[in-house]
């Protein structure tokens, strides 16, 4: 809007015009959003996480609707990181997207060989940052979730950062399901990694009562939706007062969990978020990312702020 000055800093000279961003596995690789409204008008859009090959994942079912929020247990399906640069990148720089590609992998060493095989594709010119999704299993340690350990988190974005240049941020996705979420950032940055996104999904489940058995087929799946806002106001919080306090280095944090107005998004953006993700709200209206960027904007120059930066945190000022 006019008078306003939306854009946000992910750092290394990265700028997008506006802070918001898709959130990784709402809208595939951006062809479906993309017949709702141009995709390049977002801040960025953020790639359904991918690994070295293809995966096909869990069996059915795979989500399932909560109060204020839903399930789901995909098992990060894709064609592999070979068929992405080969057709999903290309597209994305043909309509002029910023693409956060997301990464994942079963081991460290994957993710490292995800990483390479990514800043080696022609058309890596369109990917503004690289999100670290280390909220997924080690198989190497006995299933264990990366983000739940500073060593395994450490560890990939260690290998990750010997294969992306300088020039490309890397930010690690962490998991809530933490008992100190600032000991795992601090690991993450202390790996290598130039920011955070925060949160990834809740670990939940739900009971189908006739069937008097798990609902989902993986039992287990990802809490997500408005229900996990206040958890993620209350991480980023956390990871950002630990910055201004010395703890651990300065960063920029992407704010991540059920963002579906533009006050959502100024809520984690006050508690210490350069840019937010919309996702789940997408899959009820397609485009709530684009109203969510309007929303933020309407208020912002209702209220006489001139610059988005100036928001950021701004509630640990108070």
């Amino acid at each position: 809007m006019t008078g306003v000055d939306l854009t946000a800093d992910l750092g290394r000279g990265v700028l997008l015009p506006n802070p918001v961003l898709t959130a990784s596995g709402c809208a595939a690789n951006g062809k479906e959003l993309h017949r709702v409204r141009d995709i390049a008008e977002l801040g960025a859009f953020v790639t359904k996480s991918v690994k070295r090959e293809p995966q096909s994942g869990r069996g059915t079912p795979r989500m399932a609707e909560t109060p204020s929020g839903m399930l789901n247990s995909i098992g990060l399906q894709g064609p592999g990181i070979d068929a992405f640069v080969t057709h999903d990148l290309p597209w994305l720089a043909a309509v002029g997207a910023r693409a956060v590609v997301s990464i994942a992998g079963a081991s460290s060493q994957e993710f490292a060989e995800v990483a390479q095989a990514l800043v080696q594709a022609p058309d890596i010119a369109a990917v503004a940052a690289i999100e670290v999704n280390i909220s997924c299993p080690n198989v190497a340690n006995r299933g264990l979730v990366f983000a739940c350990d500073p060593g395994s988190s450490s560890e990939v974005l260690r290998l990750v950062a010997a294969q992306v240049p300088e020039s490309i941020p890397l930010f690690a996705k962490l998991s809530p399901d933490v008992t100190d979420i600032v000991s795992i950032a601090a690991a993450a940055l202390e790996g290598g990694a130039h920011g955070l996104t925060m949160i990834n999904t809740l670990l939940g489940m739900h009971i189908d009562i006739d069937a008097r058995r798990p609902h989902l087929f993986g039992g287990t799946g990802g809490l997500s939706g408005p229900a996990i806002r206040p958890v993620a106001v209350r991480a980023i919080w956390q990871v950002h007062a630990a910055m201004l306090a010395g703890r651990i280095p300065r960063a920029p944090i992407i704010g991540v969990g059920g963002v579906r107005t533009g006050l959502d998004a100024l809520e984690l953006t006050l508690a210490g978020a350069s840019a937010v993700q919309v996702g789940t709200a997408i899959f009820n209206d397609p485009s709530a990312p684009w109203r969510v960027a309007h929303e933020l904007a309407s208020w912002l120059q209702s209220h006489g702020v001139n610059r988005y930066r100036d928001l950021v945190g701004a509630a640990h000022e108070s």
